[in-house]
């Protein structure tokens, strides 16, 4: 119950007060801002990589990664023998997500463009490459695909920055950036 109803009860019909057009007008005018804001961000702070989605079945995604592994890997590295990958610049690369790792382990070159693409097995997780400073949630049943340009060369890790279960804290990739050749 308000503390001065208004007279009548159909309230929508009685005139706004001048306070009340004043803050609606400031409301509208700072969401406006925010708005316009997030969208020059978006361009300018270089920290949203634009990318695209697509539907796919996590089989048919393993298939394509698995055939890049088979394709191009050059070695197998740590105690598990992940596989290490290096795809000729330019070309399409993919990364999956399982619980509770990143796969395959990546080896890039610095100032090359490649077409990386992310999806998961199984649940939500997210993609996050340190110490960079790209975040993208990966999900289930969709194929995400950004241009990455590895900037220096380093050893780059790919955290799951997504709550996906007991293991999440250990669920961590690499990507291995090397001089171009």
């Amino acid at each position: 119950m308000a503390i001065h109803p208004p007279e009548k009860r159909i309230w929508w019909n009685e005139p706004l007060e001048k306070s009340e057009i004043t803050w609606i007008t400031i409301a509208f005018i700072w969401g406006l801002v925010m708005f316009f804001t997030m969208v020059f961000w978006h361009f300018t702070g270089e920290q949203n990589l634009s990318n695209e989605a697509y539907r796919i079945h996590p089989e048919t995604f393993a298939e394509r990664t698995e055939a890049m592994v088979d394709q191009y890997t050059v070695r197998e590295e740590g105690e598990s023998g992940l596989p290490v990958v290096r795809p000729p610049p330019g070309s399409d690369v993919y990364m999956l997500a399982r619980l509770w790792e990143w796969w395959p382990i990546l080896e890039l070159e610095e100032g090359k463009d490649y077409r990386l693409h992310l999806s998961s097995m199984d649940w939500q997780h997210g993609f996050s490459l340190q110490p960079e400073n790209i975040n993208i949630q990966v999900h289930p049943g969709y194929e995400l695909v950004l241009t990455l340009t590895p900037e220096g060369v380093g050893e780059y890790g790919v955290v799951c920055n997504e709550y996906c279960g007991i293991g999440h804290h250990q669920m961590v990739g690499k990507i291995h950036v090397v001089a171009a050749e």
